[in-house]
């Protein structure tokens, strides 16, 4: 719960507005001590009660003193005011009584006390105070005229008075409680300032644009995360130390200061550390009365990465599309050249080409299927799958489905029971594909193909390894193994694997392949933690 304003808790007022209360007191205290003490003291008008005077003005002094030195406890203001104004009123009657000539003055001096006190207390204890200033002035004028003496007070200061008391501490209150609220209101917008800055802190530092501010001077005055990684400043203590740009990156200094200089921003990206990607800078003015410049370094294989992205869906739309166009007439060749294969007329040299049209055909139709379903692709629906008794069962009707006579698809599963997160349609659309370019591809010359599915767990992650016993992959292809439409193969679409992978990181899923040192090849797809049941 976030604490209140601290004019709006009195309990928190800061104590120097106590002392300078008390300070105040003490300092007309000390006043009217020093009047009655010295020759000065027919300043005060003559004194009806000599005696009574001396000793009011040194008590009132010591209780001043006394609030002065121990009075300022913020647990007790309520108290300690109320209490204090009381005394202040006691000793104005008083005072009054014993020094009629100076009665005016000390009424005045009593209108600040009430004020202060009505600012600083509630409206009730102000209102409180004011009242029982107002009724010591009707006991003092009313003790007066029961001593018979010449009362030097009318009714009509009187009622002026009680009318001043009164009026001041409802607007002393008034006063107190509207700057109370500017008070919360000034912290409330603090506190949201603080937070937005807080905030946009913390977006610059997450950033995966590089940001840094520079000085006239070639300083690093700020930098984020990405800026720091991509200067090659891995702890980043040089930039947060306000190191110099030319020192950490020369060409990019150089690139700021022809800016600067008024030269056109060069458009060829820029490699800051040879471990690290090329960047291309961009460059803005902080301030325009300021010599300070933020620098932008946008990753090129981040931007590379969206545009590619962007590209594919473009591709993708355009390739259904077309997809769509091309099934009707494909079908209607297919269809003919089933007609022609059941001719009599046809020799054999013209039925081997017939052949080969219907096997082009049924490649080209794999890749119209393939593009189609990239295109309209479902979004995933994860669930909590135990992947022992999955691939189990995807094996089972593997087997059942497809003819394996001399090939082995066989399981290694060590575990009773290993959890993940998947959506089950995704999942066996990717094992299909993998198994069958394993069976396809993973054999030796006219051996039989062996492929393994082994399902482990690696920390809270499960892992399925598709693995055969084939050639393997050479390093050159397997870099370009998950790129759309790349294939080796004369009857391959060059899709199974990019929509493998694409399906994969739909369901926060990783494929990869992973070389086998000892020969054949490995598909590594590792799967989502399994949700937590709802309270646990």
């Amino acid at each position: 719960m976030p604490s209140s304003s601290l004019i709006d808790r009195i309990e928190s007022i800061p104590r120097r507005e106590l002392y300078f209360f008390a300070l105040y007191r003490v300092l007309v205290a000390s006043l009217i001590a020093a009047l009655l003490f010295s020759p000065l003291t027919m300043l005060a008008g003559e004194a009806h009660h000599p005696q009574l005077a001396q000793w009011v003005s040194v008590g009132y002094l010591l209780v001043s003193l006394g609030l002065l030195i121990w009075g300022r406890n913020e647990r007790w203001l309520h108290t300690i005011v109320l209490w204090s104004v009381v005394a202040d009123v006691v000793a104005a009657m008083l005072l009054t009584h014993a020094l009629p000539g100076a009665s005016a003055g000390i009424s005045m001096t009593l209108l600040f006390n009430i004020a202060a006190a009505a600012m600083l207390l509630p409206l009730s204890r102000g209102m409180l105070v004011a009242l029982i200033a107002s009724g010591a002035t009707l006991v003092e004028f009313g003790w007066r005229e029961l001593e018979g003496g010449d009362n030097a007070r009318t009714l009509a200061e009187l009622a002026m008075f009680i009318t001043s008391y009164l009026a001041l501490a409802y607007i002393s209150y008034q006063i107190g409680s509207r700057a109370r609220r500017n008070q919360q209101l000034a912290e409330q917008r603090g506190a949201e300032v603080a937070n937005l800055f807080e905030i946009n802190e913390l977006i610059i530092r997450r950033m995966r644009t590089g940001v840094l501010v520079v000085d006239g001077e070639g300083r690093i005055t700020v930098a984020n995360e990405a800026a720091i990684a991509l200067l090659g400043d891995t702890e980043g203590s040089q930039a947060e130390d306000g190191a110099r740009l030319s020192q950490l990156a020369p060409e990019l200094a150089k690139r700021l200061q022809r800016w600067r200089n008024g030269w056109h921003e060069e458009e060829q990206p820029l490699a800051l550390v040879p471990d690290q990607p090329e960047v291309q800078p961009r460059f803005a003015r902080l301030l325009a009365d300021s010599e300070l410049s933020l620098v932008f370094l946008d990753d090129t294989t981040v931007v590379s990465r969206r545009a590619e992205s962007l590209t594919l869906s473009t591709l993708g739309r355009f390739s259904a599309s077309l997809a769509h166009e091309i099934r009707n007439p494909l079908a209607a060749i297919n269809y003919a050249t089933q007609l022609l294969e059941e001719s009599p007329d046809i020799g054999e040299s013209d039925r081997r080409l017939l052949q080969i049209i219907h096997q082009q055909c049924q490649r080209t139709n794999g890749i119209v299927e393939s593009v189609l379903g990239l295109a309209r692709r479902e979004r995933a629906n994860p669930e909590n799958l135990d992947l022992a008794a999955f691939v189990r069962s995807f094996v089972l009707e593997y087997r059942q489905s497809l003819s394996i006579e001399t090939d082995s698809l066989e399981t290694i599963i060590r575990e009773a029971n290993v959890p993940a997160l998947m959506d089950p349609r995704h999942l066996h659309q990717i094992l299909t594909s993998l198994v069958h370019n394993a069976l396809k591809y993973g054999r030796l010359a006219d051996e039989p193909a062996r492929v393994r599915i082994r399902v482990s767990s690696s920390g809270p992650h499960a892992v399925i390894d598709v693995m055969d016993r084939g050639p393997g992959i050479p390093d050159a292809v397997a870099a370009q193994l998950f790129r759309p439409f790349y294939t080796t193969s004369e009857h391959g679409t060059g899709l199974g694997l990019y929509i493998a992978r694409e399906l994969c990181r739909a369901n926060q899923a990783q494929l990869d392949y992973i070389s086998v040192p000892a020969g054949g090849a490995c598909f590594r797809l590792t799967l989502a933690a399994p949700r937590k049941a709802a309270g646990n």
